[in-house]
Formats: structure tokens, sequence, C-alpha cells
């Protein structure tokens, strides 16, 4: 082969499309990459999931340094905040994690292009950067990757500096006095919930009745709840009708969102968080006839196989939650088609996290769609404030929630709200990959003290009583 000729390309260098590029050359191909970003790791490792869970983290560490270490005996002086020592932390973590992926293209063979990518025809990419105009490579099968981006709103100009997107919102130069936030999903709320740790004020303003609305209700009445206690104020059932300049600061428009009379708030940052939506423009699609869908999104089947013969399709581009780990797990099987293995996808187990504090998890169906299907079920729940470890540690907000089949008591799904709840809902996705009853959980020894207990006792409340309420 030459070397623009190869037995893959993956348009889009973040998790699905690296993963993807690894995994196939892992296994004899012969991979390029093209990614347009000079850094691998597309939005989530840039400019998403990795910096915001890092400035997570350290505003946590701030908030319980300020509210939490005289209850444990700890006393300090006057703590000080140094944004741009956080800031600076935040991009380290990046960059190591970048030049990580780099480091495995280089060990498994990827040869890795910078630029934009367009498909010309079936098998066939053009690159579009500097020194590559007009260069051409040909694979036997393609893989567009190419994620998503930022969501606006109609007559609100992201300006990424007063008028921020989840982008600007990692790197603001000061903590705003008053934070706007436009959105009550998994975004708005992470990245409201550090600019309030850092000492903004800071209101979210949520066009629906209720906060993380992808998530289990009952999750979502008590994330409100909790971080209301956090300081954070919640305008629910509103929308937001304009965002003008005044002055130094801003001014928006709210109105009911069932029709009423608007009114105003000042803030001097708002941050549009109102989801995210396919990047599928400029990519040639049309050369090779796949036309999206209503919502941008490329179609395809239950393998990721697009219209086209050897064109494929992953993560946020196609049908499904916009998730990196969702991605890299359709990354990873499509790349074992390709070598001719058998492997699948359950997207019925897709845990999803909320990285707040308390952590809020979900898998499977919730109580509504279950209800919605007419499935009978039975809920077994724990809470936190019963479970030792989380009183030694001081995270005895939220619970443990388990729906199971009324009949065969197999495991339908699980919400969590309260400490690590994204590590603790590994233990249950996995139960149901292979088909596990709640009665399995519960009888399965866990050790003692440990917050995994608290899933095991929701998992004896679901057919008997849990022994510790």
């Amino acid at each position: 082969m030459s070397d623009t000729e190869f037995d893959l390309v993956v348009v889009g260098g973040g998790p699905g499309g690296y993963v993807c590029a690894i995994r196939a050359a892992q296994l004899g191909m012969r991979v390029a990459c093209v990614e347009r970003r000079p850094a691998l790791g597309g939005t989530c490792l840039n400019i998403g999931c990795i910096p915001s869970k890092a400035l997570l983290h350290s505003s946590h560490l701030f908030a319980r340094a300020q509210h939490d270490f005289v209850g444990h005996g700890i006393r300090i002086g006057a703590l000080e905040l140094d944004l741009a020592a956080l800031m600076k932390r935040k991009d380290k973590v990046v960059a190591d994690l970048t030049k990580g992926i780099a480091f495995l293209f280089d060990k498994y063979g990827v040869t890795r292009f910078e630029g934009h990518g367009r498909i010309t025809a079936p098998g066939r990419v053009r690159l579009a950067a500097a020194g590559e105009e007009g260069r051409e490579l040909t694979a036997r099968h393609l893989v567009i990757a190419t994620g998503s981006e930022a969501a606006s709103l109609p007559g609100i100009a992201i300006d990424e500096e007063r008028v921020v997107s989840s982008t600007g919102a990692l790197s603001l130069p000061e903590v705003p006095r008053h934070l706007l936030v436009v959105g009550a999903g998994y975004i708005g709320l992470e990245l409201g919930t550090v600019w309030r740790r850092l000492g903004a004020e800071v209101t979210v303003v949520e066009f629906l009745d209720r906060v993380t609305p992808g998530m289990d209700r009952e999750i979502g009445r008590q994330m409100q709840r909790i971080l209301t206690r956090q300081g954070i104020s919640f305008r629910l059932g509103t929308r937001v009708e304009a965002v003008t300049e005044k002055g130094e600061g801003l001014e928006v428009t709210l109105a009911p969102a069932e029709g009423g009379d608007p009114e105003t708030l000042e803030a001097d940052r708002v941050l549009v968080a109102v989801g995210r939506r396919p990047h599928t423009a400029e990519l040639g699609l049309e050369t090779v006839g796949i036309a999206v869908d209503d919502q941008g999104r490329i179609p395809v089947d239950d393998d990721c196989r697009t219209a086209v013969e050897g064109v494929w399709a992953i993560g946020d581009v196609v049908r499904g939650p916009m998730l990196a780990h969702k991605a890299m797990e359709e990354g990873h099987a499509v790349a074992e088609r390709l070598a001719g293995q058998k492997p699948h996808v359950n997207y019925e187990v897709i845990p999803g996290v909320v990285y707040t504090e308390p952590e809020a998890a979900g898998v499977g169906a919730t109580e509504q769609e279950l209800k919605e299907r007419g499935i009978a079920y039975r809920v077994g729940k724990f809470p936190f404030s019963a479970n030792s470890r989380a009183r030694c540690t001081g995270t005895r907000d939220g619970f443990v929630k388990i729906l199971a089949d009324a009949a065969t008591d197999r495991v339908l799904g699980a919400h969590i709200i309260g400490p690590e709840a994204g590590t603790l809902v590994a233990e249950i996705a996995v139960a149901m990959e292979f088909g596990a009853a709640s009665e399995d959980i519960a009888r399965t020894c866990h050790a003692h003290p440990t917050l995994e207990e608290a899933v095991k006792e929701a998992a004896w409340a679901v057919f008997d009583r849990p022994v510790h309420v």
C-alpha cells in the first residue's frame, strides 16, 4: 500500500474514533485517523468530559475545605482561591491525556492526519489542512466519528466571553458574580456546580418542569433539593427569550414556558447548555447519498452500518445517547466487525452519570418508562443515611433504587443519587448484562464497610426486607 491507502480511515479522533482506530490496528488493519483539532480526544477530552471533571474535583476540594473540614477536626487559616492555578491544573490533565492517545497511535501504528476530512466517494476522504490540500486517502472502510457540538438558542449569540457555551464556561478568567445557566441537564448542572462552589451566585433556568430530564424523576427531584441546599437557584418551567448587554453585565428576559408576562434578571455571565447537535456538516455526506434525519443524525443499522456499503458511523452522529462511553463501545465493536468478529453493544445497559456532589447515575429503564411500556415491576430502595461508610465520610444524601421485573425478578434498571454513584452503578450494569435477578445481587457478599453495601441492601428491598432500615 502507498502512504494514502488504508484498510480503514476513521474521520474524527474523539472517544469513538480513536478507540475504533486503535482497536482496528490491534487487529492487524492498516488504519488512518483524520482529526481537525491539533490534539486528539475530541470534544470529550479537550473541551468536555475531562476538563469539566478536573474542575469539578478541584472545586469540590475547595468547597470541602470551606465547609466540611472543621467537622473532621481539621482547622486551617483563611482559604484563598488561585483560579489561574486551578485552570493550569485542568489544562495539564487534558494535555497529558491527549498525549497519551498520540502515544497509543504511535504504539499501534495508527497514521494520524490533522485537518478536516471530506468524503468524496465511498472509500475516499479528501483532506483540507495546511500542506495537505487536495490529498486524498483511500480505504476499504470509512468510519464517521465526528461527534457533536453545543446547541444554541434562536436569537441568543454565543460569543464565548459573556454568553458562553460549555467550552467558554471551562475557562472563565474570573469567578462570575452571577452566572445564569440555561438548561438543567448534566452539562448545565455540572458547570453551574463548579462556579457555585468557587463563589458565584448561580441561577439555573429550565424550560421543562424538572431537572436532569433524561433521568429517573425521583432522582431529579432529589437532585434539585440537594443543589438548592448548596445555594443554586432554579427557575423551572421557564424559557429564555432574550439576552441583551446592559453596561458591564447582561439582562436576561425570562417568561413562563406555558405563557405569561416576562421578567428580567441581571447576570454577568450566561451559560447556554441546552444540549448538543451532531457534527455532520461539510462532511460530504450528500456526495455518497447519505441523508441525515430531522435531528441531523446519520441513519445506521444495529451494527452502525450506513446505507452506503463500506461507510459506518458511530457516537454522537447516530441514534442513542450522546455519551463518550457509548461512542467507545460502538467504535470497539465496529473495528471487531471489520475483522470478522461478532461483537455486540447492548443499548439497554448504557449508564449515564451526572458528576455533581453527590453524583447521580442511572442504567436501564426508569420507572416512567416501565409504566409507559405496561411492565409490572417492583422497587427496592436503600438510603445512604443508613450506610455505615457514608456515615463515616459524611456523605449521607441520596439513595439507591433498583427496579426488577415483578414476575422474574430480573433487574430492569437502577438509579442512584449519592456518593460515587457513577462507580456504584457499574456493578448493576454488569448484573444486567448477565440477566441477573435482584436476588443475585442481594446474595452476593459485599465488603463491609463500603458504599457498595447500599446496592446490596436495595436489592434485598426488591423482594424482601433489607436488614439495616
